[in-house]
């Protein structure tokens, strides 16, 4: 049985728009601002997740803003990422932008639970906030990863939106990742 897992990039004060500065966001390239010296290690930590993973899930504009920045990588985690299946939830999209792609459209309770029953392993959400608050909502999520950078942005889109109800998360995992990243895991706690 697959697990879903949302896993991102946060600032000190949850958002999460923009990081690299390349969408316009008034507020963006907040990473790079503050990355420095941590970047060898945030990125080995990436690297590991994804070796471990066994699909992504994604929105139409995550799978749009990954495959521009992937697809022309090599190397062992451009490899791992472009080479995994990748299941993007959109009900406008015919074709993924990103390799391995596969369209999902209908319900999406039922569709990423199908999902879930059809792949063994780590099925990782990276980027795709709308999604992410959906999944949530449907109670489909089983763990979130924030790797939080040391920068209060002040502004702009956050990781968690209003939900319906509380969440209860169960912390799982801790590390401090370089100088200034923290590393923190919660499993989320189902209702019934």
């Amino acid at each position: 049985m697959g697990k879903i897992i949302i896993s991102t990039n946060s600032s000190f004060d949850g958002v999460v728009q923009d990081p690299d500065g390349k969408d316009g966001f008034a507020f963006g390239g907040w990473f790079d601002q503050v990355i420095g010296d941590d970047r060898p290690e945030w990125a080995q930590y990436f690297v590991k997740e994804a070796l471990g993973a066994s699909a992504l899930l994604m929105g139409r504009t995550s799978d749009e803003w990954f495959a521009s920045r992937w697809l022309g990588r090599t190397g062992e985690w451009a490899n791992k990422l472009n080479g995994m299946p990748k299941y993007i939830v959109s009900s406008t999209l015919e074709h993924t932008a990103w390799s391995n792609g596969t369209v999902i459209s209908g319900d999406l309770a039922t569709e990423v639970a199908k999902l879930k029953h059809e792949i063994d392993g780590e099925i990782l959400v990276y980027g795709s906030f709308q999604l992410g608050h959906a999944l949530i909502e449907q109670d489909l999520v089983d763990e979130i990863r924030l790797m939080i950078l040391p920068v209060l942005v002040g502004d702009g889109t956050r990781l968690f939106g209003t939900t319906a109800g509380i969440r209860p998360l169960r912390l799982t995992h801790t590390a401090t990742i370089g100088d200034g990243i923290t590393s923190l895991a919660y499993e989320v706690l189902h209702k019934g």
